[in-house]
């Protein structure tokens, strides 16, 4: 999994990272299919532990183009898992509360609590990339943005929050076979948004400000991981696989009875 890992103060260039990587795993997806089942059970016990344990608390960032996956993600990769001490959070344009506000208040009110697994479907990073590529703030504010983010990051961090960070690549060819299937399959045509084509014309500029992001960005409290993400099944493996191994090392155990069970009988 350490293939997909960011390492520190390194320049990205996308066009040099394979989407349709399947390396980790070459399997078939049928046996693919089978290992997330296994990574699910896993991770619906280390879920209930960390609820338990109440010690931990961990945030998942998923960010990628239009149509990368983001929701097909958190529903293939939590799929049976309770929600209790699971929370999704959608960001999306703004409200006019939020406007506001400094452009992180809303950020910071969604962050986990002990024993809570928070997922960000899209985040704050839109406040250094959205706002970049559409021009909806001059240079000078977003610029700033960077430094912003990274002590953001370092105090959720210094506070006890675990936090991964993935980037679900796809090629522009896979992008725009799934944004026709939203016009071509009715169960699929309330996911179409005109904006996405508007987004889509602008590929290379947001293609260079997620290489911006990941740069700088990328930090040992919170690094970014590029998840190869043409093929469906094999994105949501290796995120699920990350997910399991960064849990697993937390060594979380259920806490003892606060009374002897010994004491009580139902009848």
């Amino acid at each position: 999994m350490d293939r997909y890992l960011l390492k520190p103060r390194t320049k990205i260039n996308l066009a040099k990272i394979d989407p349709s990587d399947t390396s980790a795993f070459p399997e078939e997806k049928d046996e693919g299919l089978s290992r997330l089942e296994a990574l699910r059970v896993k991770l619906r016990d280390l879920q209930a532990l960390l609820r338990a344990e109440q010690k931990h608390k961990v945030l998942l960032i998923l960010q990628g183009m239009d149509a990368s996956g983001k929701d097909g993600t958190v529903r293939h990769v939590f799929w049976g898992v309770t929600h209790y001490g699971i929370r999704v959070v959608p960001f999306e344009k703004p409200t006019p509360e939020e406007l506001a506000h400094d452009y992180l208040w809303r950020v910071h009110r969604q962050v986990p609590r002990n024993g809570e697994l928070v997922v960000f479907n899209r985040s704050h990073y839109e406040d250094v990339l959205a706002v970049r590529v559409r021009e909806l703030q001059p240079k000078r504010i977003w610029k700033k943005r960077f430094a912003h983010i990274n002590q953001f990051e370092r105090m959720l961090a210094d506070e006890g929050t675990v936090i991964m960070k993935f980037f679900l690549h796809t090629s522009p060819e896979e992008q725009k076979r799934r944004l026709q299937q939203r016009l071509d399959l009715p169960h699929k045509h309330w996911k179409f948004n005109a904006s996405d084509l508007e987004d889509r014309k602008r590929w290379p500029e947001y293609t260079k400000a997620y290489e911006d992001v990941l740069a700088k960005t990328n930090k040992p409290w919170a690094p970014w991981y590029v998840i190869p993400a043409n093929k469906k099944w094999y994105r949501n493996l290796v995120v699920a696989s990350l997910l399991v191994n960064t849990l697993e090392k937390l060594k979380m155990k259920f806490p003892p009875p606060h009374f002897d069970p010994a004491d009580y009988v139902i009848e």
